[in-house]
C-alpha cells in the first residue's frame, strides 16, 4: 500500500465515525510515523509503505477512532506560531484562544506606558497564553499559576523549550492563593473551566478525555469564573484589565453583569475568527 491509499483509508475510517477533522488527523499521524512534514508528505504519494510504517499509522488510527485527540497522540499542537508539548494533565490549545492572547497584547499595546507590563495567566495548562504573550512582548513581566502540579509542570516545559532566555515566574495553587503576597498585574488573563457540570457528557469524545478539571466550570458554568472577578480588583494595579475566555454569547452577558457589579468599567466582548464571542473583559479603576 502506498502513501496516498494508506491517507485514504485513514481518512475514511476517521470520517465513518464521525470525526470532521478525518483528512487532517490521518495526514497529521502518518507525517509522524514517518517522521516528516504534511506538506512533505503530499509529494510522497506513490511511495510503498513497510509493512512496519502501515501497522504503526493503524495503531495511530485505532487511537483515533477511541477518543484520543490528535495532539495528544502527537504530544504536541501549534499555537500563535508555536509548537507546544501537549499531555493529558492539560488542554489541548486551541485556535480560538489566540483571541485572548492578541487581545490582551493590542491592550497593553494600548497603554504604551512602562509601569503597565505585568501579566498574571490564571488556570495557564501548557502555558500556551503565557509564553505566547512573552514571545510576542518579551519586556513583559509574566506569571503563571495553575492548580494542578503536572499541568504546572508541562507550562515549564513549554517555557524552557520555546523561551529559554526569558524568565516566567510559575505558581501552584487555586487561582490567586498561589501568588505572593502583595501581588498586582496590569492584566489578568485566562482560560478558566467554564463548561457546565451536566454537558460535559454531550461533548465530543475527545474533549471528554481532557482533563476534567480543566473543563468543568460547575453547575452553571460560571463558578470558577465568579471567583475570578470577585478577587480580580484585589490583584489588578489602578486601570488594570480582566480578561475572560468564554463559551460564547450565552455566557459573556451573563459575566458583563458579574464585571459591572463588582465595579468593573469598560466592558467589552471579542470575537474570534468564526464570528463567535469569544472574550470578555473589563477596567478596574
Amino acid at each position: 500500500m502506498n502513501v496516498r491509499e494508506a491517507l485514504a483509508n485513514g481518512s475514511a475510517d476517521l470520517k465513518s465515525a464521525g470525526i470532521e477533522s478525518s483528512s487532517l488527523d490521518a495526514s497529521l499521524l502518518l507525517a509522524h510515523v514517518l517522521n516528516t512534514t504534511r506538506t512533505a508528505l503530499m509529494a510522497k504519494g506513490t511511495d510503498a509503505l513497510t509493512c512496519d510504517a502501515l501497522a504503526a499509522f493503524r495503531a495511530l488510527i485505532e487511537r483515533r477512532l477511541n477518543g484520543e485527540c490528535a495532539a495528544y497522540i502527537l504530544g504536541r499542537k501549534e499555537f500563535m506560531g508555536l509548537e507546544f508539548l501537549v499531555n493529558k494533565s492539560v488542554l489541548v490549545p486551541r485556535p480560538e484562544t489566540e483571541t485572548l492572547v492578541e487581545t490582551a497584547i493590542n491592550i497593553i499595546n494600548k497603554r504604551k506606558t512602562a509601569d503597565f507590563n505585568c501579566v498574571l495567566d490564571l488556570c495557564t495548562g501548557s502555558g500556551a497564553i503565557a509564553v505566547s504573550i512573552k514571545n510576542k512582548m518579551p519586556q513583559l513581566e509574566v506569571c503563571v499559576a495553575d492548580i494542578c502540579a503536572q499541568a504546572l509542570e508541562t507550562a515549564k516545559t513549554n517555557a524552557a523549550r520555546l523561551l529559554p532566555d526569558t524568565v516566567i515566574h510559575f505558581y501552584q495553587g487555586d487561582l490567586y492563593e498561589a501568588l505572593p503576597p502583595a501581588s498586582q498585574f496590569s492584566v489578568i488573563v485566562s482560560n478558566p473551566p467554564y463548561i457546565p457540570s451536566e454537558e460535559i457528557k454531550t461533548l465530543a469524545a475527545e474533549v471528554q478525555n481532557e482533563p476534567r478539571i480543566a473543563l468543568d466550570g460547575g453547575h452553571t458554568g460560571l463558578e470558577i469564573i465568579k471567583r475570578i472577578i470577585e478577587s480580580a480588583p484585589d490583584y489588578l494595579l489602578k486601570g488594570g484589565t480582566l480578561l475572560l475566555e468564554t463559551a460564547g454569547t450565552k455566557q459573556t452577558e451573563k459575566i458583563a453583569v458579574l464585571l459591572e457589579n463588582r465595579g468593573f468599567r469598560n466592558i467589552n466582548t471579542y470575537k474570534d475568527l468564526s464570528g463567535q464571542e469569544r472574550v470578555i473583559g473589563g477596567v478596574y479603576n
